[in-house]
């Protein structure tokens, strides 16, 4: 990894790629652990998952905000760099479902990939000092991790909505096989992926307050009208309709599943061919 000098004590820098050493390791032991509780039958181990998981949660964004003082930017400076974020909201997001279902079955499934973009940025993430001035800014850190955090909750809501869905093929075909007599009961998987939903509804419409408030004010080539922007607007107006639909006309079960599978197509136009090839002061090159 390249170490560069930093405003701050260099002394920090240590400490730091310290931390992103040790943080695939206790991801590797959390999800063997979630893994060991799913696959076999160890109810000991299930009670230590939950506060695991909060630790290493906890461990993991003490190292983003060391490494923010560290680096003096956000660590959002590089794909690598954006991984571990993604890393974290993905397992910060989990814990949130987890916490408020108290259903902790399907942690081994969704923290596999929270380890899996954590060792990659780990083994791979380098120190920039060539980016523009705006990329030391804290806010913009709030906007794309709030950001993240939506998308990957929105991304989740959509794994228990098929996970939903492939429980609920089994039910009706009287096929059930092994893996899914330990998943949660339908009712339980709607819950999380509604949970999920709520959540990513609310830290995406952070995103946009913060984006349409302070952006305009960085990016003289600023446009409401850049398609990253506009689809964004445009995922959180149909999640606001999707609930509100829920909420006013009872929708549930199989067809908010379904919905909520639909509208995650937007989400991945948006994180591919949008930031891809049309997204235009969106780009942090």
């Amino acid at each position: 990894m390249n170490l560069t000098e930093s405003k701050f004590p260099m002394t920090l820098q240590p400490v730091v790629l310290a931390l992103s050493v040790l943080l695939p390791l206790l991801y590797a032991a959390l999800t063997a652990a979630y893994g060991l509780s799913f696959f076999g039958d160890y109810p000991r181990l299930a009670r230590f998952t939950r506060p695991s998981l909060v630790g290493v949660v906890a461990f993991h964004l003490v190292y983003l905000g060391l490494r923010t003082a560290a680096f003096d930017h956000p660590p959002i400076t590089s794909v690598f760099e954006i991984m571990s974020v993604l890393s974290a909201s993905i397992a910060v997001g989990y814990m949130y479902i987890e916490l408020r279902t108290k259903a902790g079955t399907t942690g081994f499934f969704i923290l596999l990939l929270a380890f899996a973009f954590q060792t990659a940025s780990t083994l791979f993430i380098r120190n920039r000092v060539d980016f523009p001035a705006y990329l030391h800014s804290i806010v913009l850190g709030f906007h794309v991790s709030a950001a993240l955090l939506g998308y990957t909750a929105i991304s989740l809501s959509a794994a228990y909505g098929f996970l939903y869905l492939m429980l609920y093929r089994e039910i009706k075909s009287s096929r059930i096989g092994q893996i899914y007599t330990r998943l949660p009961n339908l009712e339980t998987l709607e819950t999380m992926s509604h949970r999920a939903e709520v959540f990513g509804f609310v830290a995406l419409g952070v995103a946009i307050v913060i984006g349409v408030l302070w952006l305009p004010r960085v990016f003289d080539r600023f446009s409401y009208w850049d398609p990253k922007l506009v689809t964004t607007v445009v995922i959180w107006s149909l999640y606001a309709l999707a609930l509100g639909a829920k909420r006013s006309l009872g929708w549930q079960g199989r067809r908010t599943m379904i919905i909520t599978l639909v509208a995650f197509c937007f989400v991945f136009l948006s994180m591919t061919v949008i930031n891809l090839y049309l997204s235009s002061f969106h780009s942090f090159h």
